[in-house]
């Protein structure tokens, strides 16, 4: 099968869709499809035996002509669209591809909700969404809560995603070495935050968080691993700047470790895996869509994450990770101080993180990917 993915990022831009995009690449092409990748001029060719071709600037109608020609000399069986708003810089016309092509396209969407960088959009925005996924020759949704929204349609899968850090930690890992570079001593409580910085992430409560627990006395650090506002989505920065004004507010710029960006993905686990505890109070509930919490599962970390939105089972409360309600910070609070007070409930949580990252294995993933683009293509 000759698969051509059309993404707005792709490495080296940072963010969650582009390192997608990558891994699922490179596993397709093991499984023996064949690959070519159409994205943003400011990505490169990694791997020679992906075709790269970063042609776009923006991604305006003129954008929808040269996807099609590429296609069309690829001799593409499929067109995978990897569907996010910020990465198509906000652009309206990727939603109407299928109208400019007689190659079945399939999208993956990892993001169906109201999207909050569009709040003066409103309906209009969701509708052309839905008309993607209605034109779309296939659907496939990455968690549950977009799969409720594209259940009435004939063409549609849920398949995860996996965790975009996959390398192992070494034999010899030492966590301590990891805790002296976060800037913790023996005796402090090291919470991990992972991830890009926007509205939904709910750090705002986890600062306040920290803060409450500083307060309290209770030894307790604050590691921000990544970094910081990605590639796509141009307000993040505009938040970021609102996070530093709150920690300098609350006092806390000497208690937290910033690690930039990182390049090497082997120190992002290693992060991961030395901290006592992975903080992600996301606005809007734990769920399959988010990337820093596959890596949290994949690195069996302790995880204290909110409430799902819509029922997953798979995320047990008090087994695999500890839900709290969103922005809430005094639940986040004893949470946090239930963990840094019992070592067994963290190693019971860890235990809860191995048995459930089976469940998110990309070459499984791919399988799932490839055999609905069969089934779409010959049906």
């Amino acid at each position: 099968m000759r698969v051509g993915i059309v993404t707005g990022e792709y490495p080296p831009m940072q963010g969650g869709i582009g390192a997608y995009t990558s891994i699922l690449a490179h596993e397709m092409k093991h499984q023996g499809a064949d690959v070519s990748i159409f994205t943003n001029q400011k990505a490169s060719a990694t791997d020679p035996s992906i075709l790269v071709m970063n042609w776009m600037k923006t991604w305006g109608i003129r954008s929808l002509s040269l996807i099609n020609q590429w296609a069309h000399e690829y001799q593409a069986d499929i067109i995978n669209i990897q569907f996010q708003t910020a990465a198509y810089d906000m652009s309206p016309w990727i939603h109407f591809l299928p109208h400019f092509t007689n190659i079945p396209v399939v999208t993956t969407f990892h993001d169906l909700r109201h999207p909050y960088l569009f709040p003066k959009a409103g309906a209009l925005r969701d509708r052309i969404v839905m008309h993607l996924a209605q034109k779309s020759a296939g659907v496939i949704v990455t968690n549950h809560e977009d799969y409720e929204r594209v259940k009435h349609l004939q063409h549609k899968t849920l398949i995860p995603i996996g965790s975009n850090i996959q390398k192992p930690l070494p034999d010899d890992f030492d966590a301590e070495k990891w805790r002296l570079e976060a800037g913790a001593n023996p005796n402090d409580f090291l919470i991990a935050y992972f991830g890009l910085f926007n509205q939904t992430k709910g750090i705002e409560t986890l600062l306040d968080s920290l803060a409450d627990l500083r307060k309290s006395r209770v030894p307790v650090r604050l590691l921000m691993i990544g970094g910081g506002i990605g590639s796509s989505d141009p307000t993040n920065a505009a938040y970021f700047e609102t996070l530093k004004t709150q920690i300098k507010r609350l006092g806390l710029v000497a208690f937290i470790h910033w690690t930039g960006y990182l390049e090497n993905e082997a120190d992002v686990g290693a992060y991961l895996a030395a901290s006592d505890v992975v903080a992600l109070p996301f606005t809007d509930g734990a769920s399959y869509r988010r990337g820093s919490l596959m890596a949290a599962i994949q690195y069996e970390c302790a995880i204290v994450s909110t409430l799902p939105m819509i029922e997953i089972p798979a995320f047990e409360h008090g087994e695999k990770m500890l839900l709290v309600p969103h922005d809430d910070k005094t639940a986040l609070t004893e949470a946090l101080n239930q963990l840094r007070q019992s070592p067994e409930l963290r190693a019971e949580l860890r235990q809860g993180a191995a048995d459930l990252k089976r469940q998110f294995n990309w070459a499984n993933i791919t399988q799932q990917t490839l055999s609905f683009f069969e089934q779409v293509r010959t049906r």
